[in-house]
């Protein structure tokens, strides 16, 4: 028979989940939620005399101290500064230029087009970060010209929506740095987690050109090569040098100051940010409206991430008012397996939340409270901590509140359905659990790479 403590909890989840179903904001809901129970613990504790550790002033007495920490912490300035990095380089003009050399080079090939998206989406996600932008934009460099190649539908809006989704975990990732923040551990430092990202992320985009180029192979109508074929010349392999230089200068420039300890992560975002503005400027697309633009739209995003913090800053502090740490506690190790099944049981959850959950909240929730009974059981933090981060990436290509699909719906030429959208990105939700797969059964793909440069087992 459950307790008061277990009924409580469910009640918050419940009320919660309820509330998001029937379309109120995740900020609202969350602080709502969160200072009704708060009530409702304090009329049971005072009034009903309930079997409750909870007190008004340990809970809603501290939120003041709790939210001007967040606001006072110095890692979170690096969260406006990448994400106006990726807005300014989304406005530059370099994917477009990228994609346009790129395809000269890899056009004749079967698939190739799609191939292009995959490189373009990768050097977008280790330059921006930001998926919105990245989705968009790739669906409307690559949709057309895919579709006027006679291309599968599904392969063409498949393959640029989940192919944009990298940026959410390819460093660096505005995710990891909100998970090292939650995690709090040394162990899994943003420098480590941005490192420990960077092969899953690779090994990601190389299973996605696998699966183009097999795809293509079995079926020859699934994405053929272009019958006005142009012939490839030292002009072509030249556009390609130039035109991926400058985002892989950026890259470097940032991860690279991280990795040799030459400056904080938020002195590398300014970094970034700075050199953002200067891509910007070489492309001659740099003027006052950009600016504005990118500043109101940093603004905004950084707004909504804050908002939903200090939501689930209330909603956090009065579940651990209500015995929360010790319910999730109790039902993780009271399961019939050990750690592994310990730990797989939370990656399932964490995928099926996915599917009505966006990472944000999932990551300010839900992490805080399952990574110390795992830590507790001697799961390595860095590792847990990569295999979360690719677990939410599918959030954004899980129905009914994958992101991604509406993003790219936005931008979809006529045409193209919303079946064709969840036929396309099936195949590579599966790669990506695959990736994760591997990445559970050789841990050292997440952990070989910040051990060898920060020091480690």
């Amino acid at each position: 028979m459950m307790g008061l403590e277990q009924i409580l909890v469910i009640a918050m989840f419940a009320s919660f989940m309820g509330l998001l179903l029937l379309g109120f904001p995740v900020a609202w809901s969350l602080a709502g939620i969160g200072l009704i129970f708060a009530v409702v613990g304090h009329v049971l504790v005072n009034h009903f005399d309930a079997e409750l550790w909870f007190t008004w002033s340990g809970t809603i007495g501290v939120l003041d101290a709790r939210i001007y920490g967040i606001v006072a912490n110095e890692l979170m300035v690096a969260l406006p500064l990448f994400i106006f990095m990726g807005i300014m380089l989304d406005r530059s003009g370099i994917a477009e230029r990228l994609m346009h050399s790129l395809v000269r080079v890899l056009g004749p090939l079967r698939g190739g087009y799609a191939i292009t998206v995959v490189i373009v989406g990768v050097l977008l996600a280790a330059s921006t970060g930001i998926v919105g932008a990245s989705v968009v934009l790739l669906g409307l460099l690559s949709l057309g010209p895919m579709l006027q190649a006679n291309y599968n539908k599904s392969l063409a809006v498949g393959t640029a929506c989940s192919v944009g989704t990298l940026g959410i975990l390819v460093p660096p990732s505005i995710m990891l740095v909100l998970m090292a923040d939650r995690l709090g551990t040394p162990a899994a430092s943003v420098g480590k987690l941005f490192m420990g990202a960077l092969i899953p992320g690779m090994l990601l985009g190389v299973l996605y050109v696998l699966y183009i180029l097999v795809a293509a192979w079995l079926n020859k109508d699934f994405a053929p090569a272009p019958k006005d074929r142009q012939p490839l010349d030292m002009r072509a392999l030249l556009d390609v040098l130039l035109a991926v230089v400058p985002p892989l200068g950026l890259i470097l420039a940032v991860l690279g100051s991280i990795f040799f300890g030459i400056a904080t992560t938020t002195e590398a975002s300014a970094v970034g940010a700075a050199g953002a503005v200067l891509m910007a400027w070489f492309s001659r697309r740099l003027n006052l409206a950009v600016i504005k633009d990118a500043l109101y739209q940093t603004s905004r995003t950084t707004a909504f991430i804050f908002g939903i913090f200090i939501g689930a800053t209330v909603f956090a502090a009065v579940l651990r008012g209500l015995g929360g740490d010790d319910v999730v506690r109790a039902a993780l190790t009271s399961l019939p397996f050990g750690q592994t099944g310990v730990l797989l049981t939370v990656l399932f959850i964490t995928f099926l939340l996915g599917f009505f959950l966006d990472w944000v909240e999932i990551t300010l929730i839900v992490l805080p409270l399952v990574a110390p009974v795992l830590f507790a059981m001697g799961v390595d933090p860095l590792w847990f901590a990569i295999l979360f981060a690719l677990c939410l990436q599918t959030s954004f290509l899980t129905p009914p509140v994958g992101f991604a699909l509406f993003y790219i719906k936005g931008v979809c030429p006529p045409g193209i359905t919303t079946r064709h959208i969840y036929l396309g990105v099936l195949p590579f939700i599966a790669l990506q659990l695959l990736g994760l797969a591997l990445v559970f059964h050789f841990e050292a793909l997440a952990t070989w790479l910040p051990n060898e440069v920060y020091g480690g087992p």
